[in-house]
């Protein structure tokens, strides 16, 4: 592990990590002027870095947010928020799809930066106060068509704010805010990586991954997926990660008490780049034969997934984001 380290007017740098992206970190009350990061970046022949100040005494970061300086490039200015300096490593980390395949993971490092980012990020960051928190009825509704007239649809249809922070066709940034027991049903991300952090509350996830070769049920429309994550998570947790073929790319949400879940889509939902979102049921592995096929260990880690070929409608009326505005100012 390469670890540089100056002192001076404006405190501590420690650059950590051999390889990019690299971490520095600045360790004073104030950040350096915009020039002390060129010209480290300088010294370092300009590879690629996250740099973040860090408050002096680490154990103030509770009350001094950490401040992204530069990603992949060397900055010529500091970000404003912790919002801004998500924005921009995911502006640097995911291609338009247009310019790669979009089922191409980003490289594990970019994506360890972001996550670190994102288990920084609280409530407040985004404009989520102590009385937003709380149940409400009224900023919005999620709404399955298909589920109407069955007794489930009083849960389906709690109603989910969604927060839009921002969209481009790389990636997407937004929030959702869930009362409690509402649910987002299982579906997919085809060819997408998503990461996702709770800031608040507590929720019931339910994840599954596509068994490779393609596993059917004898004479029956369903696929063999195994179970990936079957669990609740309250806040503070860390940030989750899902890629097209594994990390639980088929996942379903439960809020056991109300909660908010930041959310990065790379790429985001297109129905003309043929991303569509599918909607699943899941059975025990128990209730269709598998013909030949045996699982490697216990039945209760498989499930048979079924996709929902009814039409089905997604209605959401969006809330009022009033954290800070992203400044889409990289090239």
């Amino acid at each position: 592990m390469e670890v540089l380290r100056c002192t001076g007017t404006h405190g501590t740098v420690e650059t950590v990590g051999a390889r990019a992206p690299k971490i520095v970190i600045v360790s004073p009350q104030k950040p350096p002027p915009p020039t002390f990061a060129v010209l480290l970046g300088s010294r370092r022949r300009r590879r690629s870095a996250v740099y973040i100040q860090a408050p002096a005494a680490r154990e103030a970061e509770n009350t001094t947010p950490a401040l992204v300086l530069m990603a992949w490039g060397v900055p010529t200015r500091l970000p404003s928020s912790r919002v801004q300096t998500l924005y921009e490593l995911c502006k640097r980390t995911f291609p338009s799809p247009s310019s790669a395949a979009p089922s191409s993971p980003p490289p594990a490092s970019a994506v360890r930066a972001i996550i670190s980012i994102m288990d920084t990020i609280s409530p407040a960051d985004v404009g989520l106060r102590d009385d937003n928190l709380e149940d409400g009825g009224g900023h919005g509704f999620f709404e399955s068509s298909f589920m109407k007239g069955s007794a489930r649809a009083a849960r389906w249809a709690q109603p989910i704010t969604y927060l839009h922070i921002y969209q481009c066709d790389a990636f997407s940034i937004g929030i959702f805010c869930l009362p409690t027991s509402a649910v987002i049903p299982l579906h997919d991300h085809p060819g997408m990586t998503v990461l996702s952090k709770i800031l608040y509350g507590s929720m019931h996830v339910k994840s599954y991954d596509w068994i490779e070769p393609t596993v059917l049920a004898s004479n029956q429309p369903v696929r063999l997926a195994k179970l990936h994550t079957d669990d609740v998570r309250t806040a503070p947790c860390p940030t989750t990660v899902l890629y097209p073929q594994s990390g639980g790319n088929l996942h379903s949400f439960t809020s056991v008490a109300s909660c908010a879940v930041l959310d990065v889509l790379a790429p985001p939902y297109s129905e003309n780049a043929g991303r569509v979102c599918t909607y699943f049921h899941d059975y025990p592995f128990s209730s269709f034969s598998a013909g030949r096929t045996k699982t490697v260990d216990s039945p209760d880690n498989y499930a048979w997934i079924e996709a929902i070929n009814s039409p089905v409608n997604i209605y959401m009326r969006p809330g009022m984001y009033t954290g800070p505005t992203v400044q889409d100012r990289l090239s």
